[in-house]
């Protein structure tokens, strides 16, 4: 299985001496969403919006003010192995090859030698990686290394795969190849995705479904069905028709948070930061 279910979700911060803000931050009240069984769903907003405050909470390493969230019916308390979070940062063990930073989560769950071994050939194949399954991360390149943070998450078979931002910190051309991979890998595996992005053009290419979050405090106005074939053309009239769909909700929704930065250009395609 693989349902991720969001439910009347609070962020709220309390006010902080010094702060500025007397009754605290109210990040986002009464946000619901589901993503279904083998879905891609995005969720696009101006910087401070709270999206990546959104996955934190899916991923357990945040308690929300108010609110549910579930994993396949089960109560989100905390991490879990149920969940699979690719970070923006290359958060990989220096010290561990690429074969053994994609067995590490297999390790922790006792999977035994063998199985182990073939699941992460399995992975590393997957990934791209199959000729570099020796190397340290330190003789990566960016884009290889956000590979193996993939696989090291698909390596224990979620039910839901957590992505914040993976691709933010690579050149544009480095960009663009990971995105085309992972559309590949989930057309493959057909995994159960959210997925951050301040990209409007990734989050076209990449998803079933894109939401936004919009106003303060934040909540969903807009959910968008990306009903285009796979593999996608970024040049396609229909693609682009939807990325223009996603810019004006953006400039819109951007105006509501009083946020001072601009939205973005249209050849860029990305939320300002």
């Amino acid at each position: 299985m693989g349902e991720l279910r969001v439910e009347r979700l609070k962020k709220h911060y309390p006010a902080r001496r010094g702060s500025g803000h007397r009754t605290g931050l109210r990040v986002f009240d009464d946000v619901t969403f589901t993503v279904g069984e083998g879905e891609f769903v995005s969720v696009i907003g101006a910087s401070g919006c709270g999206k990546t405050t959104v996955l934190n909470l899916a991923a357990g390493l945040d308690t929300p003010s108010g609110g549910s969230i579930f994993v396949d019916g089960r109560a989100v308390t905390g991490p879990g192995l149920d969940r699979g979070i690719v970070f923006q940062e290359f958060a990989l063990f220096p010290w561990l090859t690429v074969a053994e930073n994609i067995a590490f989560g297999l390790k922790s769950m006792r999977v035994p030698g063998e199985q182990r071994k073939r699941t992460v050939a399995h992975i590393v194949d997957l990934v791209g990686l199959k000729q570099f399954a020796d190397y340290y991360p330190n003789r990566l390149s960016g884009g290889m290394r956000q590979r193996v943070g993939l696989g090291r998450a698909l390596a224990i078979n979620p039910s839901v795969l957590l992505m914040d931002e993976p691709f933010g910190a690579l050149d544009s051309v480095t960009r663009e190849a990971m995105q085309n991979a992972l559309a590949e890998i989930w057309i493959e595996t057909r995994k159960t995705v959210l997925f951050i992005t301040h990209d409007i053009r990734e989050a076209v290419f990449l998803s079933d479904r894109v939401l936004l979050l919009a106003g303060r405090p934040s909540q969903i106005v807009l959910d968008l069905p990306i009903d285009l074939p796979r593999p996608r053309g970024r040049h396609d009239a229909s693609f682009q028709e939807k990325e223009r769909n996603l810019e004006v909700a953006l400039r819109g929704g951007s105006s509501q948070t009083g946020d001072s930065g601009e939205a973005p250009a249209p050849r860029e395609k990305t939320v300002s930061h």
